[in-house]
């Protein structure tokens, strides 16, 4: 009996996840290729699902949260989708994140990173 309510538990987690919809980041490049100093990059981010840009807004945010918007293409897998980024000089930045999922529903984020120079 036991067994039947966590499995059951189990299944209502997962299944309200794909009912709700959120397109969540499972994957940011942030975390394994810093962004180079005084240099245009590019920064891969996953979702767990497909996503409208058309709809979504994306932001580099810098020093005095100054917003500047930044570019947004899909990537070739659905879910992917590839952020340019500017030249930027050494400092903290973070890239807020309002995508739209495929079903319409909204989701916020915030991804901080830093720009440092190479030791």
């Amino acid at each position: 009996m036991r067994f039947l309510k966590r499995t059951l538990l189990v299944l209502s987690l997962v299944a309200s996840n794909v009912a709700f919809g959120h397109a969540v980041v499972t994957h940011n490049s942030l975390k394994l290729k810093p962004v180079p100093v005084n240099q245009a990059s590019q920064v891969e981010l996953s979702f767990n699902s497909k996503v409208e840009l058309d709809l979504s807004e994306v932001f580099l945010v810098s020093t005095g949260d100054v917003m500047t918007p930044i570019t947004a293409i899909p990537g070739e897998r659905a879910g992917q989708v590839l952020l340019e980024l500017p030249a930027l000089v050494p400092g903290e930045y973070a890239i807020k994140l309002k995508i739209f999922a495929a079903d319409g529903h909204l989701s916020e984020d915030l991804l901080r990173f830093f720009v440092k120079e190479a030791k």
